[in-house]
């Protein structure tokens, strides 16, 4: 058995294990930082990713709005200092509703979240004001709007978004949201890590070795034989892993998961615009089933909550550069908690599902449903806590952190949080909104009474 030493040892090198040794070397000057995952940087359930990001999240309270401010603010800077080589852009999230009464609570939760500091709503119902409203370049940052422009002039929705259905009455299109390549985004601040000494060693982490109520130590089966790394610290970064790794120290971590697919095809109809925004359809629906296929849905349990009333957040983009036809679809309509298994189950119906679903937003998607596309399927895992915040910060055992249950929002979230674990790690100082993602929160009896009155958890 060999051993070594670390400062750190870092339990998984996707985007939240990456983006923490990124924080610790770069910018906190930590060189004795190693990354341990049996599998290749980014390749779990980092890789994913729909590469989207926002900062238009709901409350309670604006811990998310300020972590996302932050991550952004980072993921800019990063862009950049690298020529922007992971191409981010600022297209926005475009959600869009057929319903009256939606549309009236899209405009209250948008005028909450606003007020959180997501930035100003600008409403645009029309006539004079009617021209002030400006869509996002498809390529670029820099110089664009934060907040939302809520539209209800039917002519200035068809004017700019002519590819949503006509029945659409509303749409909200939140401006600091766009998205990246997440692989090259992660990728860059591996390597910037590893060259100011951050190690990456493939092997599993089987085992932690605790002593007088700290981290002394840490097992690992890697390829060349077992290992033993002493470390006073280790960050717990596992992704769907983060309550196995927890429980070697003796923590019970309040995760869970929940299995996500998505569905990639080529578009050759161009019912998608290929400079459109990330397009979500804000309304629950039922599908149009023929007669014969709602007797074969009815015949198993599994199929027949197809025909019931799914729930709102299909949604869709174009992926890619150049002359890709590629678009990205995704609607989480059935997300049981399961225990993460690898490869991930995939659901036959699914592809169809998805399409139909967004054919009630796009209706030149119908044109498809004759004869389906050939399209790849693929998914993850959203790891998570009850109310859909993560957990960045110290666990109850001396020199243990934790940063993880990024659940759909990891790729985004990633610097703020590498950030925020390097601070705690390092005795930096702490930004406001740390409190929010300490484990520790749930023995707070006033945070205890708030998750019984949880509303929504903004995820897509």
């Amino acid at each position: 058995m060999q051993g070594r030493s670390a400062e750190v040892v870092i339990c998984g090198a996707g985007i939240a294990g990456i983006a923490a040794a990124y924080h610790l070397t770069v910018r906190r000057g930590v060189t004795g930082v190693v990354l341990v995952d049996p599998q290749p940087p980014m390749s779990v359930t980092s890789d994913k990713s729909t590469e989207c990001y926002r900062n238009w999240w709901p409350g309670p309270g604006d811990g998310m709005v300020r972590l996302m401010n932050r991550s952004i603010d980072l993921l800019e800077a990063l862009a950049r200092e690298s020529g922007n080589v992971f191409h981010l852009n600022r297209r926005g999230y475009l959600y869009a509703t057929a319903s009256a009464a939606r549309a009236q609570q899209l405009e209250r939760l948008s005028a909450e979240i606003s007020a959180l500091g997501a930035g100003p709503l600008r409403r645009h119902p029309g006539g004079p004001d009617g021209t002030a409203y400006v869509p996002a370049p498809a390529e670029g940052f820099e110089g664009q709007p934060t907040g939302a422009d809520f539209l209800t002039d039917a002519t200035l929705i068809r004017r700019h978004f002519p590819c949503l259905s006509e029945r659409t009455l509303a749409v909200l299109h939140a401006r600091r949201c766009g998205w990246f390549s997440a692989q090259q985004y992660g990728m860059y601040m591996l390597e910037e890590a590893r060259a100011r000494g951050a190690r990456l060693i493939q092997g599993r982490v089987e085992g932690v070795e605790v002593a007088g109520g700290r981290v002394r130590a840490v097992r690992v089966a890697a390829a060349g034989g077992a290992l033993v790394i002493a470390t006073p610290t280790l960050i717990n970064a596992a992704g769907p892993w983060l309550g196995e790794v927890g429980r070697m120290i003796g923590i019970e971590l309040p995760v869970f998961s929940e299995l996500h697919l998505k569905v990639a095809f080529h578009d050759d109809r161009r019912a998608i615009p290929r400079d459109a925004p990330l397009l979500i359809w804000a309304d629950p629906q039922r599908l149009a089933w023929t007669g014969e296929e709602q007797a074969l849905l009815a015949e198993s349990p599994e199929t027949a909550r197809l025909l019931g009333e799914l729930p709102d957040g299909v949604h869709a983009r174009p992926e890619g550069r150049g002359d890709s036809t590629t678009v990205l679809l995704l609607w989480p309509y059935h997300t049981p908690v399961v225990e993460p298994v690898f490869p991930v189950p995939l659901d036959a119906a699914y592809a169809e599902v998805v399409l139909r679903g967004m054919a009630t937003m796009i209706p030149a998607l119908v044109g498809y449903l004759d004869r389906l596309p050939r399209s790849v399927v693929d998914g993850g895992y959203y790891t998570k806590t009850q109310e859909n915040r993560p957990l960045i910060g110290p666990m109850p055992v001396e020199g243990a952190y934790v940063i993880g249950a990024l659940s759909g929002f990891g790729q985004m979230t990633s610097g703020a949080a590498g950030e925020l674990v390097a601070a705690y790690v390092t005795g930096g100082e702490l930004p406001g909104y740390a409190p929010a993602f300490r484990l520790d929160r749930y023995q707070d009896p006033a945070y205890r009474a708030l998750l019984d009155a949880w509303g929504t958890s903004g995820q897509l």
